[in-house]
């Protein structure tokens, strides 16, 4: 399977059958490099064990008005492209949101969906917290917007001050110079909301989410995988947004749900 063109980075690791992996919000569209190709890579592995794992990123040059509608057929595309589908899709975050959009508008091209860290909508607080982002964005204060964006990453008063003080440090480790597509996709992921669409996507859905996560929240993983006509929920105790995504266990549960017969 080739990667594809039309400005949408990627990875591969592993071999075996292809896994679709659409990641969280990066800072730029551009291919990833140094820390945070070694990221991305961190999260691959686990699934590369058995898997040849396709890392794709949103597309580079977004125009300002762009739907997750609007990413969702970007993807579409690619497998159209690729012919590998039906294919089992793995989203992380923002990436499950456009998974999500996937299984809905292209059915025929999802076999198995797995989001997380992700659900149908941003919760109330995930919600509030990434439109400060993009105010702070449009203003012009990066600093800012990466220190309330990488807030929301963790759970508890020290875990949150420590994320947003390196956030205002070091704010090119989530919000490039030249950040248009992640400000595009944030304002795209606002207004996103599948709730009412759930029972009809048939995809078998694993939802992975944890109870302390200020994203999304326990209540929306719930009711994400409970509307869903084939959704499987696991959740974690005591797990943040960022402390979800980098489970050790994540990698087995994902990989048990995709090999299922």
């Amino acid at each position: 399977m080739n990667g594809p063109s039309d400005g949408m980075p990627t990875l591969s690791l592993g071999s075996g059958p292809p896994l679709l992996f659409l990641p969280g919000l990066t800072a730029d569209h551009q291919p990833p490099r140094g820390a945070a190709r070694r990221f991305q890579l961190r999260q691959m592995r686990p699934l590369a064990a058995s898997r040849q794992v396709w890392w794709v990123n949103r597309r580079q040059g977004l125009a300002p008005g762009t739907t997750m509608a609007d990413l969702a057929d970007d993807y579409a595309t690619v497998l159209q492209e690729w012919q590998e589908a039906p294919i089992d899709v793995v989203g992380v975050s923002t990436g499950g949101s456009v998974a999500l959009q996937l299984a809905a508008d292209h059915p025929q091209l999802v076999r198995r969906l797995v989001l997380v860290a992700s659900a149908c909508r941003l919760g109330p607080e995930g919600l509030a917290g990434q439109h400060r982002v993009i105010e702070a964005l449009e203003r012009g204060d990066r600093h800012r917007a990466a220190s309330v964006l990488m807030e929301l990453g963790g759970a508890g008063r020290f875990t949150t001050g420590a994320f947003g003080a390196l956030g205002w440090l070091l704010p090119g480790l989530v919000i490039a110079r030249d950040h248009a597509d992640l400000l595009t996709t944030m304002r795209a992921e606002e207004s996103f909301d599948l709730t009412d669409r759930l029972a009809s996507i048939e995809s078998q859905t694993l939802v992975v989410g944890g109870d302390r996560d200020v994203l999304y929240g326990e209540a929306v993983f719930r009711e994400t995988a409970t509307g869903l006509a084939r959704g499987h929920l696991v959740l974690y105790p005591g797990r943040s947004h960022v402390a979800t995504v980098s489970a050790k266990r994540l990698g087995r549960d994902v990989s048990a749900f995709l090999s299922r017969a």
